[in-house]
């Protein structure tokens, strides 16, 4: 074939044909220089007038549209004549098919081809291009012998596919194959428009079978105030709204997440809503309009999409529906439509290419592009290496800006100095909570949990601190999937700093985690690490997150779990455990039940049932550890008891905090263990406190306790119970002794004196008849005298309420003696007293009564309770030794620092 005759365009193999037959391509572009016979020149494809149609390559030959009558199969073999071996590329063939507008038998060619899985780009780019068969005018051609050029006057179709359906009949010879081309185009069509019918049949049939039946909608209309469910469609033309209302008002984090949210939508594309749906204004736009006119009352009818007429109830077709235009024919409109709008915009691109070429050649003087490139290649710029290409690659975006940030974090922490890595906290976490790929953030999160490979408390601090800011902007949902794997896989973590963080975690991210995984999961993670792990500081942390835990539940279930919990931390061995159980733990616990309504009818009482459980147990020794460990639970109880017998005061809805309300006494409660204990705390506010507490005065003093049903089980239950318990406490247990005088004293302090001198007094004075009778019962005898000396009646310091003292253990004494008792109880009540300084003077007047006492026994008594007081005056004065010892050595520490200075 000649080379100069030959359009390259015209003669360019497919990348295909290229790589099948290379040898084939050689020889079919070899030059008549070489030897081989070539076409006549003008046309290399037109053979002689004499030359038979061999029918080597196509079966079928047409008609030229100029009269020529050539047949493409002649045209083929005469282009490798002159050698057997020669042959012509398939892309060859089509280029002639489709220059001699040879159209139904290119689409025959194209079709065979897709068919034996060997697609022509050149066949597959025309029959895509809606601009070859577009018309360029509405003139129809004047006659059968009218030339048909690549853009002719093809008549246009209704067709689904960018191949419009060809008006064959004006220029074909022969009817019966006019009618066979004809068919032929149509079927292919039909095909095509078949195929994105079912589609969108399919799409249409999910939204009908959704729609609310007719009956639910004729109650929707005769009952107004009952809300139509929301459509499917209509769900999504709102999410469609209200994402370009987030996107345009700046709120684009929100907009990520509400996407994230409905991923089955396609937010850049209103097609996406649904088909031939106009789109509505904004919202903004609707809600100023939206007083402007009522819409106006429309008929309702039901629709189903492919759905024969036998399936149909009779009174469906009482009458002939109106006329409506067919589907195809409105997707028809809006694809060419679509088509138009595409050919628009490709012709202005190829506009702005031009013009961008135009002006690069004029900003660099001339200069092709190409030669730009190579001059530029002398600057000593690397791009080749991951670190180069970042750096020449600049952010556009806030997303590229994450991109890039997710890729380069994994590769500086390694690189930063251990003590200076929290620097990039803040850096990790912003990449972490804006990054739009799921895996990356993951890595950027475990980056930030091994940042430190043992991090101190103010690392963690601030790995806590960025947790939470980044749980509190992303949300439960992420904060579960991403934030909490990254805690239960360090929940085993050979170093106990990284298990610290793990436990601190728990405890921070619990308000920001959903209910149902926090009342599990988390539980479940906390309750391994308090049952296995071997640190301390660990299982301190554990209890607080435990503590944070119980506040945040709401689960009633829980509550056995939380109690037994409660249990296992007070047993353990380490004091900051237990510390933490009194200061976090229980406080929490008992403001949960407290909701619950079960704190004085199952947690007290589940106290006080393994109190007297124990004691049963331990008539042959006692557990005191255990004693203590249930008491001190007890003893925690006292201010969330009290806050509920406020609360639920008949005088509750008369507190006001308007007008002038008095301070509350420094001394009005028992120093709290932790702020969590502090009634004021627990109540509100002490504004709040300070008005319940005058009226809860008035109320004890004036008008009783009728009505008053939380208060009435502690005066009717509560006390006769834990007095019970008192008298059953072996009286030479100084320990016991002294862990009940506490508890009574902080009850009595935090209920209140005139609590004390109206309920808790009278009960103890009825069992402690100073009587030869009690005596003979062992009453007297008991730890009931110590607990009530040293916890009841020492709880208040004032005139009258040291008389009482000073005449109850005279009495006491006296008694004891004249009916030759044992002396237990009043050693303990010394013992106890004697411990503290203040009560040294009250103890020396109750022994100068028992030295002039009448009875020789009384002053046998007094002598021995000397000794007890001598002992105890010893010891203060010992430890007042060693405190001014202590307090001249860091004088004399002073005085030679500022002599130093």
């Amino acid at each position: 074939m000649a080379a100069g005759n030959v359009n390259p365009f015209n003669l360019s193999d497919s990348d295909e044909e290229a790589e099948r037959r290379p040898s084939e391509t050689a020889d079919t572009e070899r030059s008549p220089s070489d030897g081989a016979p070539g076409p006549p020149p003008g046309n290399p494809f037109s053979p002689p007038a004499d030359a038979e149609p061999p029918s080597l390559l196509l079966s079928c030959s047409r008609t030229s549209p100029s009269g020529e009558g050539i047949s493409v199969s002649a045209a083929a073999t005469a282009a490798m004549a002159g050698s057997g071996e020669t042959r012509v590329s398939v892309d060859v063939i089509a280029a002639q098919l489709l220059r001699d507008q040879y159209i139904l038998t290119a689409l025959e060619f194209h079709t065979e081809l897709l068919e034996a899985g060997r697609e022509l780009p050149r066949l597959r780019d025309y029959f895509s291009n809606p601009g070859n068969f577009e018309r360029q005018s509405g003139t129809p051609p004047a006659s059968k012998d009218q030339v048909l050029g690549p853009g002719g006057p093809l008549n246009r179709a209704g067709s689904i596919s960018t191949l419009d359906s060809l008006d064959f009949a004006r220029y074909s010879d022969d009817g019966n194959r006019e009618s066979d081309e004809r068919v032929a185009v149509l079927e292919f069509e039909l095909r095509k428009a078949k195929e994105t019918i079912q589609a969108l049949r399919a799409n249409l049939t999910q939204a009908a079978e959704s729609e609310v039946p007719s009956q639910e909608r004729k109650n929707f209309k005769s009952s107004p105030e009952i809300q139509e469910p929301i459509r499917p469609l209509e769900k999504r033309a709102l999410n469609f709204l209200v994402n370009e209302y987030l996107l345009k008002n700046e709120y684009k984090l929100s907009s990520i997440t509400f996407s994230d949210e409905n991923d089955d939508q396609d937010f850049e594309l209103w097609d996406d809503v649904g088909l031939n749906i106009p789109k509505p204004p904004d919202l903004l736009q609707l809600y100023r309009n939206c007083g402007s006119a009522l819409p106006l009352p429309r008929d309702m009818v039901d629709v189903a999409v492919g759905v024969d007429f036998g399936e149909l109830p009779g009174n469906y077709i009482t009458q002939d529906p109106p006329k409506k235009p067919d589907l195809s024919q409105q997707l028809e409109y809006q694809i060419s439509l679509l088509n138009s709008e595409k050919q628009s915009l490709a012709e202005q691109i190829k506009k702005l290419q031009r013009c961008v070429c135009v002006c690069v050649y004029v900003l660099y003087g001339g200069l092709s592009p190409a030669f730009q490139q190579a001059l530029l290649s002398f600057c000593r710029m690397s791009s080749d290496s991951r670190l180069g290409a970042e750096v020449s690659r600049i952010a556009d975006s806030e997303e590229s800006v994450m991109l890039m940030l997710g890729r380069c974090l994994p590769h500086i922490v390694p690189n930063v100095l251990l003590a200076k890595r929290e620097e990039l906290i803040p850096l990790i976490l912003c990449t972490a909570c804006l990054h739009p790929e799921p895996k990356e953030r993951d890595q950027l999160l475990h980056i930030l949990f091994n940042l430190i490979k043992r991090p101190d408390d103010e690392q963690r601090q601030m790995i806590l601190t960025g947790c939470v800011a980044f749980a509190r902007h992303v949300g439960p949902t992420r904060v579960e999937a991403e934030l909490l794997p990254q805690c239960w896989e360090q929940i085993n973590h050979k170093y106990p700093e990284r298990r610290l963080l793990v436990a601190e975690s728990c405890g921070a991210l619990a308000p920001y985690l959903p209910k149902e995984i926090r009342s599990s999961l988390v539980l479940s993670m906390l309750q391994q690490m308090l049952a296995e792990d071997k640190a301390d500081m660990v299982r301190e942390a554990v209890v607080k997150s435990l503590g944070i835990i119980m506040g945040y539940i709401d689960d009633p279930d829980k509550y056995s779990q939380g109690f037994e919990l409660m249990l296992l931390s007070l047993g353990d061995p380490s004091e900051r455990v237990v510390s933490a159980i009194h200061q976090v733990f229980i406080p929490a616990f008992a403001a949960w039940t407290t909701e619950l309504g079960t704190l004085h009818t199952a947690l007290i009482p589940s106290l006080l049932a393994r109190i007297e459980k124990l004691l049963t147990q331990g008539e042959h020794g006692l557990d005191e550890h255990k004693l203590h460990m249930f008491l001190s639970a007890l003893q925690s109880l006292i201010p969330p008891l009290f806050a509920v017998v406020l609360q639920n005061a008949p005088f509750t809805s008369r507190a006001k905090l308007h007008g002038e309300i008095p301070a509350i006494e420094v001394t009005r409660f028992p120093r709290p263990a932790s702020p969590l204990q502090d009634v004021a705390t627990i109540i509100g506010s002490r504004e709040m406190l300070s008005a319940l507490l005058l009226l809860y005065d008035h109320q004890l003093e004036h008008e009783g306790t009728t009505g008053w049903d939380s208060l009435l089980w502690v005066v009717n239950q509560l006390l006769p119970q834990l007095i019970e318990i008192v008298g059953r406490i072996n009286v030479t247990s100084s320990t016991c002794v002294h862990e009940f005088s506490r508890f009574f004293w902080r009850f009595c302090r935090t209920f209140g004196k005139i609590f004390t001198n109206t309920k808790v007094k009278p009960q103890f004075q009825e069992i402690l008849r100073l009587s030869e009778e009690n005596v003979g019962n062992g009453i007297l005898t008991k730890a009931t005298v110590p607990i009530y000396a040293t916890g009841v009646l020492t709880c208040y310091n004032q005139e009258e309420d040291r008389k009482l003292l000073v005449g109850f253990l005279e009495d006491v004494m006296t008694t004891l003696s004249l009916s030759h008792a044992p002396l237990d109880s009043l050693k303990a009540s010394f013992v106890e007293l004697g411990a503290n300084p203040v009560y040294h003077e009250l103890l020396l007047t109750v022994l100068w009564y028992g030295v002039v006492h009448t009875s020789a026994l009384v002053r046998c008594t007094a002598a021995r309770m000397f000794e007890i007081y001598l002992i105890h005056l010893f010891i203060c004065l010992i430890n007042f030794t060693f405190f001014l010892r202590h307090v001249l050595t860091r004088i004399k520490h002073y005085t030679i620092r500022c002599t130093v200075y």
